[in-house]
């Protein structure tokens, strides 16, 4: 039987929205034998807002990157073990309740996204701009596949489609970049292969 990861997905965000998370993405790796179930969390924009107000009022117990500014407050998921454990518990019970993972055992793993999360959807390029990223192409984009930067415009057309800015100059460039003479790159969001997050630490 195949697995639905878009029925999976759904289902975790029902559960994770009944603890004030977001899911982030969900990865189904391994093989048959031998199956994990990635999810990545996030606190929900709720209680993203509280960590910013947490940071902005200098509050203790939090990263002393974020205190210094060198770390946006939009890097850190917010999750804590307890978080995912709780989560876990809960969505492993609907898994097998549900049978959405049919077929032989798997392991479910429950974890923040980390510093250098991917980046999939429209919104969440448009997220994290002013933040370095690297991204790599399904087709070249001025000879090259391979680009990273500083993400400084990201925008969506109401077809769906849209693009994203890097600005080249925020990091040193590799040798098929610097060839390209450009400041600035332009890519299409259906372009984008792979997306992630460049940590600033």
């Amino acid at each position: 039987m195949a697995v639905n990861l878009d029925e999976i997905r759904r289902a975790a965000e029902r559960v994770a929205a009944s603890h004030g998370l977001d899911v982030v993405d969900i990865e189904l790796a391994g093989t048959a034998k031998d199956r994990t179930l990635r999810v990545s969390l996030e606190k929900n924009a709720e209680g993203r807002a509280q960590l910013k107000a947490a940071a902005a009022a200098h509050a203790e117990g939090l990263p002393e990157k974020l205190l210094e500014g060198s770390l946006a407050v939009e890097q850190l998921s917010g999750v804590k073990h307890e978080d995912c454990a709780a989560f876990s518990r809960d969505f492993g019970v609907l898994l097998d309740v549900e049978d959405l993972v049919p077929g032989a055992a798997y392991t479910l793993e429950a974890s923040s996204p980390g510093l250098d999360r991917k980046l999939t959807r429209p919104e969440e390029f448009e997220r994290f701009v002013g933040c370095l990223v690297k991204v790599r192409t399904f087709e070249p984009v001025r000879n090259n596949r391979h680009w990273q930067g500083r993400l400084i415009a990201a925008t969506r057309a109401a077809s769906g489609t849209g693009t994203v800015t890097l600005d080249l100059t925020a990091v040193k460039q590799n040798s098929k970049s610097r060839k390209a003479g450009v400041e600035t790159v332009e890519i299409a969001l259906g372009n984008i292969e792979k997306a992630n997050l460049v940590p600033e630490i």
